[in-house]
């Protein structure tokens, strides 16, 4: 936990990149514990998942702080990404440890090219380093868990490009709901 006193007033802009982000690390969070709820530990890729989980829910608790400290509300959708989240991650692994995977890339995928976005803006304005870091730091650990998933064999599941597809798509509505609502 950081001194840092609460800031009194966040830019919108900055408030809606930190509401979008926790959200995105919340349903990150869920996605892996549908999965591991039906993969259960002893799955070829359980341990990559629950290690993927911890990191999704240490990103989440620092982003959890960061609202806390600058008063920004969190997205009104969170319990909808919470059933959306394990369901997408419980589908995903019924089909199989390559669905799942795929899954993990197709999100990070996202996830990845979102946080991107946002560090080529933070970065043009300087306007917010301390974001900017985090960003940078957990994309590069979103990267990672693509990079672990497709090692895993992703690209083998049943109807890749179509579920690759639909999951992306799905997660960028999620993102531009999210920072709004």
């Amino acid at each position: 936990m950081t001194d840092q006193p609460i800031t009194r007033a966040t830019p919108p802009h900055i408030a809606r990149m930190i509401r979008v982000d926790q959200a995105g690390e919340f349903g990150a969070t869920r996605i892996y514990a549908g999965q591991l709820a039906v993969m259960g530990d002893r799955a070829p890729d359980s341990a990559e998942i629950a290690g993927m989980a911890e990191q999704e829910a240490g990103h989440r608790a620092k982003f959890d702080a960061l609202m806390a400290r600058r008063r920004v509300r969190p997205t009104a959708l969170q319990p909808f990404w919470d059933k959306a989240g394990f369901a997408l991650g419980a589908a995903t692994a019924l089909i199989g440890p390559e669905a799942a995977m795929a899954c993990t890339a197709a999100v990070e995928t996202e996830i990845d090219l979102h946080y991107s976005q946002q560090l080529d803006q933070l970065e043009a304005t300087n306007e917010d380093p301390e974001l900017a870091r985090m960003i940078e730091e957990f994309r590069e650990d979103e990267r990672e868990h693509r990079d672990a998933a497709l090692a895993a064999g992703a690209e083998r599941a049943p109807g890749y490009p179509v579920l690759s597809g639909l999951i992306r798509l799905g997660c960028k509505a999620a993102i531009k709901i999210s920072e709004r609502i």
